[in-house]
């Protein structure tokens, strides 16, 4: 039917929000007279609130606004006329507010009575938690549901009476009750891997860990060879030292909660405690005992490249890695709807060698995902290669990329992301140091260059390859254009000719990647598509590339899939206040995207652009409208459809400036 139909004003599509969907506008029994009032208190809010967002002026579009063919007409006088409207805000909102766990419970219950060992409290007297069970459940909020979704699945919730749908598990006496057939049934498997163990952590946090294979590669670099032995030598030892010291030593605070133990064994992988223990010199070589034969024999024999483990991934389909979103249980979703490759989240290299656990928990892995890498980002050859060989050792994982596309000025001040582009010996010594020392194939991610006009990844890509990278991902945008503009296409499939025969993959915001055309012309080794930005727009678009069809899903099958995702973060955060919270936060996180998508059942054409803010428009029932709405108070009621009531004094602002306003 088209989207002209469906056209509305801000004031009408709010009213049928107020309305809950009913005609007349009328459904909560309130006359006109009150919701004028309401609206007068409204802006007034909006004139005192000057945290929050204005409205995106690429939501003020008139239905006259659009043309016959759906697209918005380019007036040459506008930019003139209106150029503060047609500012954006980007960019991130660094001063959002924080929510601590004590802004939700201010009483809380030790996590040794959760755990049933309450005479083993480390602070003892002086633990400022509660420690009767009794007391705790008189202030403890009330539950959220009936049904919980651990002792459904798993037979048992690992938190007890601090679980926030404990009805559903809680016995006389508050025993927490055990489904025994059903628990048994996940006895002895590990649903996440890549945990980080207290012994690991202790090494890193000490500095203890032995670097046997990065030291030996950085000692070579530190050598002199000819005019650039000094500056080598400096690098080798100076920018070690400064950048170590730095990020590694040890924070306090950073350590796992022991209120939130590992799902659903509360087992940690052996692999890191086999893997990396220190030898009994503590520091020098493990053993002085010569081994026998040429393949166990490091020393002598080492893997060629043609021996390491090959990236199988052609012709599948890849959710590329995005922070904040591309979490584990939004991960579980894209693996549902049919992502086959998928990696975590980027990782700061020397957080993860000081052992911080909040980014090693970027690591973590589900057992669904099959083939699973994780991306790196660092601006120096000691700390990536060093942590290239920690991950080598300890994790379990497919591939490693590199990340030298990040454009944020946080990280290309520093050296990093989009930097390395223009520091080519740094960014030399870092692919050919992290090849060494790694089982596993290495990939990088770059852009076309930093500047908007002048691309230089056609020049980079022929060393990329020299240096040992098994693959590249171009995204077809500078560092300046960021998201906002078109991918270059033609230029991407000039890449993939130069860097053949390595594969070069195309990584576009755009990822409503048209299924009609074939990934051929993208040139010969572009092989699978890549689910970026799009991906949170839409999760089902894998099922749409594989099944070359656009699926015009409901808002009742897109409101199952928040159901699962919240499902999915109750698993991986917990099910008590805090990973309640938490998951919430994430859900609205991804809320800020999903409220982007357009059901295709409205489109005039296919399909939609998803770097372009739709008009208002009103959904085919109340929910879809619900879901179309860039108002974070109306994010806030979905979250409260699926996670209960916000606590008192809930405050959100999405990361991104661009994306919400009141």
């Amino acid at each position: 039917p088209g989207l002209h139909r469906f056209l509305a004003s801000k004031e009408q599509f709010h009213a049928y929000l107020r309305a809950r969907g009913e005609p007349g506008g009328q459904a909560d029994g309130r006359g006109k007279e009150e919701e004028d009032e309401d609206e007068v208190e409204e802006k007034e809010e909006e004139e005192e609130v000057g945290s929050c967002q204005n409205e995106p002026p690429a939501k003020r579009v008139r239905s006259e606004d659009l043309g016959q063919d759906g697209e918005r007409r380019e007036d040459a006088g506008a930019a003139e006329k209106e150029p503060a409207e047609r500012k954006r805000a980007r960019g991130q909102n660094k001063s959002r507010p924080c929510m601590k766990p004590n802004h939700y419970e201010q009483r809380r219950l030790c996590p040794s009575v959760t755990q049933g060992c309450a005479e083993k409290c480390y602070f003892g007297s002086q633990c400022r938690f509660l420690h009767d069970v009794g007391e705790y459940m008189a202030v403890k909020p009330a539950d959220l549901g009936r049904s919980c979704v651990l002792f459904e699945t798993f037979g048992k919730c690992i938190y007890g009476v601090t679980c926030r749908f404990a009805q559903a598990h809680l016995g006389d006496g508050y025993q927490n009750i055990v489904n025994t057939d059903l628990a048994k049934q996940w006895e002895g498997k590990s649903l996440v891997r890549n945990n980080l163990s207290k012994d690991l952590q202790h090494q890193l946090r000490k500095r203890k860990f032995i670097f046997k294979k990065a030291d030996e590669y950085l000692r070579g670099l530190a050598k002199p060879h000819g005019n650039g032995g000094k500056g080598g030598k400096a690098m080798g030892r100076s920018t070690e030292e400064r950048e170590v010291s730095n990020c590694t030593t040890p924070q306090e605070g950073l350590g796992d909660s022991p209120g939130c133990p590992v799902l659903p064994e509360q087992g940690e992988d052996p692999k890191p405690d086999t893997l990396q223990s220190p030898g009994p010199t503590g520091g020098e070589e493990a053993s002085s005992v010569k081994t026998v034969g040429p393949v166990t024999d490091e020393d002598i024999t080492k893997l060629r490249s043609c021996e390491k483990k090959k990236l199988e991934i052609q012709g599948k389909l890849y959710l590329a890695p995005l922070t904040t979103c591309g979490n584990l249980p939004f991960r579980r979703i894209c693996k549902r709807f049919g992502a086959d490759v998928t990696c975590g989240e980027m990782a700061v290299c020397t957080n993860l060698l000081q052992g911080q656990s909040s980014e090693w928990a970027l690591l973590k892995r589900h057992h669904t995902e099959d083939i699973f890498g994780v991306q790196l980002e660092g601006a120096f050859p000691d700390t990536m290669t060093k942590c290239a060989e920690l991950l080598n050792q300890t994790i379990e994982v497919d591939f490693v990329d590199i990340n030298v596309g990040c454009p944020i000025d946080l990280v290309y001040k520093k050296g990093g992301g989009c930097a390395l582009m223009t520091r080519s010996n740094k960014f030399e010594q870092i692919v050919r140091g992290m090849n060494s020392v790694l089982d596993i194939p290495l990939t990088v991610k770059i852009r076309t260059g930093v500047q908007e006009k002048i691309n230089v990844a056609h020049k980079i890509i022929p060393k990329i390859r020299e240096w040992g990278a098994s693959m590249v991902t171009l995204h077809g945008r500078s560092r300046e254009q960021r998201y906002t503009r078109g991918a270059d296409w033609d230029y991407i499939a000039e890449c993939a000719k130069i860097a053949s025969p390595m594969p070069l993959f195309g990584r576009c915001f755009c990822c409503f990647v048209m299924w009609t055309e074939s990934a051929a012309f993208m040139g010969i080794r572009m092989h699978f598509f890549f689910g970026y930005r799009g991906a949170l727009i839409k999760p089902w678009l894998f099922t749409e590339i594989k099944e070359q069809r656009h699926w015009d899903i409901s808002s009742s099958e897109r409101f199952d899939i928040l159901k699962d995702f919240t499902n999915y973060g109750l698993e991986h955060w917990g099910s008590d206040t805090q990973g309640v919270e938490k998951t919430r936060k994430f859900l609205l996180e991804w809320l800020s995207f999903l409220c982007r998508y357009i059901p295709v059942g409205l489109l005039e054409h296919l399909p939609q652009k998803i770097n372009e803010r739709p008009p208002y428009y009103m959904g085919r029932d109340y929910l879809e409208t619900l879901m179309a709405s860039q108002n974070v108070d109306d994010w806030i009621k979905i979250s409260e459809l699926l996670l209960g009531p916000v606590p008192t004094s809930f405050t959100f602002l999405p990361k991104h400036k661009a994306n919400s306003y009141r």
